[in-house]
């Protein structure tokens, strides 16, 4: 007779894991099933930056929050280092500082701080280069080296927590008895799907009924800039993009100040994210282009944009690129993730806003408390 589990979960990357760790919590036999022989997707071509402040207002802020604390939890019994914590918004503009004293005003806003150009050259002058009129700093953001951290992440879900993985295996099918692969059904109370952005193997209608498409993002690595960021650092053209920013009235009065004088970076959905590695190096993006099939070409051009974008918020040259690379997620234009009910035991689960490292661990206990019958 096959073995069989409390729940399977189909996809290693970090929403899978967050699964895992979720049922695991709970006492389940898990069993992760990947097609990949390793983390080969968005999971780890991303910046690591648990993203908290920007977030949504309401049920987005509220995971970004959770999962954070989630993070602290398991990043010291995974080995996995928390390179720095905190984050900057730098504020070019008169109207970008008015996004950020109506988020300050906001819940979201309640522990950050908003500092004028004296007082944020004064305690960041690294950051301050490039005399931005104001910076908003917030102390909710982590950062992880997401190449290693996922790795890390599932060893030590095998290992502290028991958690079998099954890698090159293709689930061909998901039933109310379990999973079907090619060595036939492997037996599951319960099965939690997460496809990243393969839309066509498992519930390809289901999927298709969300609306969901692919987004494709430049992604850059630059070499030691000679000092060390006290955080992650974003630029105002996030302003427009974070929907925590981005839905305040305030914003409205930006947009049409950044389509005059950056309308090149709106076009390729750039706005900047910098943050530092363990050995100095700073991982800078991004971009964002859509399609039901992304070319699988990045033209210098989108790069030429991001560090055009990166020398004018921090004011300096930048460092060599030491590496580039690109990545692909699941984007939907009028929803952050979905969680699908194929089957009273089955959950279909997928983050469609690039916003994975930041809200799986709470995405995935909301999804093990459904299963099992309680209350949101």
């Amino acid at each position: 007779m096959l073995q069989g589990y409390d729940i399977a979960v189909v996809g290693a990357g970090i929403l899978g894991l967050a699964h895992a760790l979720a049922a695991a919590r709970r006492g389940l036999k898990v069993l992760v099933l990947d097609k990949d022989a390793q983390a080969n997707g968005a999971s780890i071509r991303n910046f690591g930056f648990v993203t908290v402040t920007g977030q949504q207002a309401g049920d987005c802020w509220r995971r970004a929050m959770r999962s954070r604390d989630v993070w602290a939890e398991v990043a010291p019994q995974a080995g996995i280092d928390i390179l720095h914590s905190g984050f900057a918004m730098l504020a070019r503009r008169p109207e970008s500082v008015a996004v950020l004293e109506a988020f300050r005003r906001t819940e979201m806003g309640a522990e950050c701080e908003l500092l004028d150009a004296a007082e944020a050259a004064r305690r960041f002058p690294d950051l301050c280069a490039g005399t931005p009129r104001a910076l908003l700093w917030s102390p909710h953001e982590r950062r992880v080296e997401s190449r290693d951290a996922i790795p890390r992440l599932a060893a030590w879900l095998a290992a502290a927590h028991g958690v079998e993985f099954r890698r090159d295996t293709l689930v061909r099918g998901v039933t109310e008895k379990g999973v079907e692969t090619a060595d036939g059904l492997i037996p599951a109370r319960m099965v939690v799907v997460c496809p990243n952005d393969d839309f066509l193997t498992l519930f390809p209608e289901r999927i298709a009924a969300q609306g969901v498409t692919k987004c494709k993002l430049h992604m850059l690595r630059l070499a030691n800039p000679g000092f060390r960021l006290p955080g992650a650092v974003m630029s105002d053209l996030g302003l427009v993009r974070y929907l925590g920013y981005s839905e305040l009235p305030e914003a409205e009065a930006l947009r049409p100040v950044l389509l005059a004088e950056q309308k090149a970076q709106l076009d390729n959905g750039i706005h900047l994210i910098v943050v530092q590695s363990a050995d100095g190096s700073l991982v800078v993006g991004d971009s964002h282009h859509y399609g039901a099939t992304p070319h699988p070409f990045a033209p210098e051009e989108v790069d030429r944009l991001i560090l055009e974008e990166f020398q004018a918020a921090l004011g300096i040259a930048p460092p060599p690129v030491l590496e580039r690379w690109t990545g692909i997620y699941p984007s939907a234009p009028d929803k952050l993730m979905f969680r699908d009910a194929p089957a009273g035991n089955i959950r279909l689960v997928m983050v469609t806003s690039g916003t994975g490292a930041s809200t799986s661990f709470a995405i995935a206990e909301e999804t093990l408390a459904e299963l099992h019958g309680e209350p949101a």
